[in-house]
């Protein structure tokens, strides 16, 4: 079994065929894909796309390239929705939620602050209401940790990694789990690579974070950028066991005990369904 643990299935890019790209997932044993959120007008759609499919999962957040636009009363919906929730089964963390310092635009003093309001808001309801998060670490890594360590009882993900070794012990000793999908596929991609490579297998868990970061057998078309599929966690399976000169079968089992182990409420639901 895989495990998708990151998937924007719930985004237009999927409205003509959205079935099968779930199929195509299902051909390759993907059995759970998790949709996280990233704005307050998308949850909704988020719930519903996960209750589409046997294996649909979501979690629900405010996104920080969403945070510009969002306001203090989306803060209190997701409280309200998420407190709502708590009793589904198929909700299993609070996300998307973090720090994103590579857009100029999020970048000055005005929007750095609000996005720490936003992300420290989130992590707060998640120790509250004893959910795992789903992080977004995209050069924020050090204040995403710094804030981290306010919030002890909070765990999950932190996807996308791509920092240093030692930001990756910090994660992993604050109870995380890093992602690790597309990126991974390219050879320019030297740091990515060596932590696929040097960290313990029970510190990944795989992604797609679909339709973005398409893996690099996927090829442009017509100048247009290729979209990822829930399917592509299954070649980056491979490519991970490639690197790290394992049998196949050991990496597709650890990193899907690592995804069952840092969110239990999939671990929980699976469980009862199969």
């Amino acid at each position: 079994m895989l495990i998708d643990t990151h998937c924007h299935l719930d985004m237009s890019a999927f409205d003509t065929d959205r079935r099968q790209v779930i199929e195509r997932a299902l051909a390759v044993g993907v059995q759970a894909i998790v949709i996280p959120a990233v704005e307050a007008c998308s949850w909704a759609r988020t719930i519903e796309c996960a209750y589409s499919f046997a294996g649909g999962y979501y979690a629900l957040g405010i996104h920080p390239m969403f945070v510009p636009q969002a306001s203090e009363a989306d803060l209190a919906k997701l409280e309200a929705l998420l407190s709502r929730q708590l009793d589904d089964p198929r909700l299993v963390a609070v996300g998307e939620i973090g720090l994103d310092f590579f857009i100029p635009e999020l970048r000055t003093t005005e929007m750095k602050a609000k996005q720490i309001k936003f992300y420290t808001a989130q992590l707060r309801l998640a120790q509250r209401l004893g959910l795992p998060v789903l992080l977004h670490v995209r050069r924020s890594q050090d204040l995403i940790l710094k804030y981290l360590r306010r919030y002890p009882q909070v765990k999950g993900i932190a996807h996308a990694f791509n920092g240093s070794f030692q930001q990756a012990e910090r994660f992993l000793a604050a109870g995380f789990a890093l992602g690790f999908g597309g990126a991974m596929t390219f050879t320019r991609a030297k740091q990515i690579r060596r932590l696929a490579t040097q960290l313990p297998l029970e510190a990944i868990v795989l992604e797609t974070d679909a339709p973005d970061i398409p893996p690099a057998w996927l090829t442009a078309h017509e100048g247009q950028a290729p979209r990822n599929e829930p399917c592509h966690v299954a070649g980056c399976a491979q490519l991970l066991a490639q690197l790290r000169s394992a049998p196949l079968p050991q990496v597709e089992s650890q990193t899907t005990r690592n995804a069952l182990q840092v969110l239990p409420r999939l671990a929980a639901h699976l469980k009862l369904t199969h």
